[in-house]
């Protein structure tokens, strides 16, 4: 079936703004939008009621994806509530359906969006050039989706140390910014590159290739 929209779901502003900068870069062209919950339980206490809601006015070529923050959780049990909730929506999920007929497709980013960030440290050192470069060979910070203690909280540290924002965060300016040099080919988050892989299958579907 080829792809004409495909709605994200994501939890909280700061996703919305870095999305918004990624996912042109990611499938050029790509008709998308991006509908955020205010917070992790929130999106997942309505999940099903909202693709209930899908199930009903989905028109050929349009998708759902889901995407949620690990955080803390178990990544089976966290995926399995995602895939349950389709479920119960009667609707196919790429990582469940047999064959092509899914609309879903759930992703998580492990364990924090900002783990996308420190994957691509040019792009944070392009938008705070004081932090420092070396960053990405310090053994905490190796692999971006095995940081502990919170990326976000990792990220605040390393800006705060460069001199930024010494009252704190400000997730939403933070993500729009980094992810506005973010080059999606050379990020190391694991999490990130399945992301890209997703959005990239759903592009190619949206020129017209078959659904497998």
């Amino acid at each position: 079936m080829r792809v004409t929209h495909v709605d994200i779901l994501v939890e909280d502003e700061s996703t919305e703004a870095a999305l918004r900068e990624l996912v042109p870069k990611i499938a050029p062209g790509l008709s998308f939008q991006v509908y955020r919950f205010g917070s992790k339980n929130r999106l997942l206490k309505k999940l099903k009621d909202r693709l209930t809601g899908y199930a009903s006015i989905l028109q050929p070529g349009q998708y759902v994806m889901v995407l949620v923050d690990r955080d803390s959780d178990d990544c089976r049990r966290l995926k399995a509530r995602l895939e349950h909730a389709a479920k119960q929506a009667g609707l196919g999920t790429k990582s469940m359906a047999s064959s092509g007929g899914w609309r879903v497709v759930n992703r998580i980013a492990v364990e924090e969006l900002e783990a996308w960030f420190f994957g691509d440290w040019e792009a944070v050192l392009q938008a705070y050039p004081r932090v420092d470069r070396n960053v990405p060979a310090k053994r905490k910070y190796r692999d971006p989706d095995a940081i502990r203690g919170g990326t976000a909280e990792a990220l605040e540290r390393c800006l705060k140390a460069a001199g930024y924002f010494p009252t704190g965060l400000p997730k939403i300016e933070v993500a729009r910014e980094i992810a506005q040099h973010m080059e999606p080919t050379r990020n190391k988050s694991r999490s990130f590159q399945l992301f890209c892989r997703t959005i990239e299958e759903l592009a190619s579907r949206g020129r017209g290739s078959r659904e497998s």
